[in-house]
């Protein structure tokens, strides 16, 4: 009957058939206009019926029938799901999604059932065994520590967040003086059993119009650049304040936290990474001369945020700077 083929527009694509239905775009002949049953408002839906159809039973039209009367549900609504988490980069080649836009579906330690809902808050306090342990990557931090110059004009987000030196805020600076900056990354894991959270509630956090993101703790990092010999600070070091989010996680594990103002966090099995090209990754060395020095990296460096293990929050290597260049080597994480 018309009625049937108005709904089999069909095609496949890679094993997936789709359908067009539409059950008000039929023209209607004035002799028909008078019947009792008024036709509905055209509908337009596109769905996807996720399996093959079975070629052996029925004509098209018996195929297409689902529910009550032969038609299908008219709505294409589907539940949200809670615990997918949105404002990440798909693109960004440093987060791994597995080839997907959005975060992993499931949680670290179960899968949930499908169409299950859960409360505000899923994954922050659902599933927490134990305590988390931050341990920051060594390796890392000595693979790409570079020098840089860069201008006042170009740090002032940098300048708001006061990541540089005490000499780069004297009134007689102008925009086009350079500063120099040892540059470093920073790939943090939590090895614990619990997810990390902010030490501070959510609606403390504090909006950074430059960066375009929320900070969630005060000191989540802190960066020192020590004297060789002396062990003395040489260089003002500061204490970054980051966004907390699963940059990316072992294999088995599941990116839960997004750098967005609802959730912020670092899963058991996860990384949060910082890359040397980032605002504040660096310790401004611009009054600093030339010589071998001790770049020391704390990670929740005041215990704001319990922790099962706090000897393995320092990294400490030796750095060669030589006014123009400077060398890491023997990164080790020390108490």
């Amino acid at each position: 009957p018309p009625a049937a083929w108005r709904q089999r527009i069909q095609w496949e694509n890679n094993g997936q058939v789709y359908s067009l239905l539409s059950l008000g775009s039929q023209y209607q002949p004035p002799r028909r206009r008078q019947a009792a049953e008024a036709a509905g408002s055209p509908i337009l839906l596109l769905r996807n019926n996720g399996t093959l159809p079975d070629s052996g039973t029925g004509t098209d039209g018996n195929r297409s029938s689902t529910g009550a009367g032969g038609l299908p549900p008219l709505s294409n609504f589907r539940p949200g799901r809670e615990d997918v988490m949105v404002g990440d980069d798909p693109y960004n080649p440093y987060k791994y999604t597995d080839d997907n836009p959005y975060y992993n579906y499931y949680d670290t330690y179960e899968r949930p059932r499908q169409g299950s809902r859960y409360r505000p808050g899923y994954g922050t306090g659902y599933f927490q065994y134990g305590l988390p342990d931050l341990v920051p990557d060594p390796y890392y931090i000595q693979a790409s520590t570079y020098v840089q110059r860069m201008s006042m004009y170009n740090l002032r987000c940098a300048a708001e967040e006061n990541c540089l030196a005490s000499s780069a805020y004297r009134a007689d600076v102008r925009d086009y003086d350079n500063r120099v900056l040892l540059r470093f990354p920073q790939r943090v894991k939590n090895q614990g059993t619990s997810d990390f959270l902010p030490s501070r509630p959510r609606y403390s956090w504090e909006w950074h119009s430059c960066h375009q993101h929320y900070h969630s703790m005060d000191e989540f990092s802190h960066y020192d650049l020590l004297d060789a010999s002396s062990h003395r600070r040489v260089a003002e070091g500061h204490k970054a304040s980051f966004c907390l989010e699963d940059t990316s996680c072992d294999y088995g594990y599941y990116r839960r936290y997004a750098c967005t103002a609802h959730t912020q966090g670092l899963s058991p099995g996860c990384y949060d990474t910082y890359n040397a090209d980032i605002d504040c990754q660096w310790i401004d060395i611009t009054d600093v001369k030339p010589g071998n020095y001790i770049l020391k990296v704390s990670v929740n460096p005041s215990y704001l945020v319990p922790e099962s293990d706090y000897s393995n929050n320092i990294v400490r290597c030796d750095i060669r700077y030589t006014g123009h260049h400077a060398y890491a080597s023997g990164c080790t994480i020390s108490p």
